[in-house]
């Protein structure tokens, strides 16, 4: 017998809904309405996907690890408790992280989910009205992306001609603005160079607030400001693993006295570091010499590439003190990209960012082979 709700008249039969398709014509003016406008006028980080092309586009380590030591890496993961939250603090690991990096003594460190959330954590806690962000032009496009995200204003201060700190140009800006917070990539992404570093100091002493030296590509440039944290109380450094062939594990750090980190952590998200990232960060540096050993392949095939760019009629190469190349074209710089492309070679075009990039490419330092296959390309591309 069919039951009947307690709750139901009698001779009410309950009807079921029709089912409803939802076309809702006012959903541009909601779009409009409720998502910012400074958010509205951005364009999402664009990663184009490579298909079957050699890939020379992303700055990234081209090696594997040897066989034993992936066979190593898999039996490591087995004890990975992936039922439990992973250590917030990382403990192991970022213990790992200061011998690897050669964090001084008595500095702290904070873990981020690559170098990208760091900047976040930091801009996040520094934002209020009328707040400055500042870093060269051009550098790495996540400043100036970041301080949008979180409604502060980006102050962008052009290079000089070779791509070096125009210093009186800095320090103009840094009396106007009085910015909270510097970020200066050393090297400097694109452009390669490493800026002078009594420069740095000269920043560091005038800047009101932080300067943040950002050494993602350390492990290629033979220079750095670690070990100079604590010599000036608005000085942090701040590193990522990916160049040295860790760029899946999306791990960064942040280095400084503690008094900054300590208010940095407070806006770090619990768990930020996932246990198998954990696990797998610390095995790769327990095996350091493998990835020192493929560092230095790199920097020396850096060199041979850059020789047979500067031999090349039409191509001006830049010094480079990081694992990729920037480089001038005397022809259509969109036109090479795309033969490039259609030859199977993908690098980045950075022609459209106009100003000093115009007619630039960048190529990221691949295997010998590969770097064999874009001379060639490249070679026809210009012909």
């Amino acid at each position: 017998m069919p039951t009947r709700n307690v709750n139901q008249p009698r001779g009410h039969t309950k009807r079921a809904h029709p089912t409803r398709l939802c076309v809702d014509n006012t959903m541009p003016d909601k779009i409009t309405h409720w998502i910012r406008p400074g958010i509205r006028a951005l364009s999402a980080y664009h990663v184009p996907d490579p298909g079957e092309c050699i890939k020379l586009d992303a700055m990234e380590n081209p090696y594997t690890w040897p066989e034993e030591m992936v066979d190593a890496w898999l039996q490591r993961l087995r004890g990975a408790a992936l039922n439990r939250y992973p250590d917030p603090a990382a403990r192991v690991l970022a213990g790992r992280l200061r011998e690897a990096m050669a964090v001084p003594t008595g500095q702290a460190l904070m873990l981020g989910n690559g170098s990208d959330e760091i900047i976040q954590i930091i801009v996040q806690t520094l934002a209020g009205s009328g707040r400055v962000i500042m870093a060269p032009e051009p550098s790495f496009v996540m400043y100036r992306m970041i301080a949008a995200f979180c409604r502060m204003e980006y102050v962008g201060v052009p290079l000089c001609e070779d791509f070096g700190l125009d210093l009186d140009a800095m320090l103009a800006a840094i009396a106007e603005h009085r910015p909270a917070v510097i970020f200066l990539a050393y090297p400097n992404n694109p452009t390669g160079n490493l800026f002078d570093a009594d420069d740095i100091g000269v920043i560091l002493d005038a800047a009101p607030g932080l300067v943040v030296v950002d050494e993602a590509y350390h492990a290629f440039a033979d220079a750095s400001f670690m070990p100079r944290l604590g010599e000036a109380d608005n000085l942090l450094v701040m590193r990522t693993v990916s160049k040295m062939g860790l760029a899946g594990l999306r791990l960064g750090l942040l280095a400084g006295p503690s008094a900054w980190l300590d208010e940095f952590d407070k806006v770090r998200l619990p768990y930020n570091i996932n246990v198998l990232t954990q696990v797998s960060a610390d095995f790769a540096l327990e095996n350091i010499d493998v990835l020192e050993a493929q560092t230095t392949q790199i920097t020396r095939d850096r060199e041979t590439l850059w020789q047979a760019l500067a031999a090349m009629p039409g191509i001006t190469p830049f010094p480079s003190r990081a694992n990729f190349i920037l480089f001038r074209v005397a022809g259509d710089a969109d036109t090479v990209f795309a033969a490039l492309k259609a030859d199977g070679v993908l690098i980045k075009n950075l022609n459209p960012a106009g100003g000093s990039l115009a007619a630039c490419l960048r190529v990221s330092v691949g295997r010998p082979e590969e770097n064999r296959t874009f001379l060639q390309a490249l070679h026809s591309a210009i012909a």
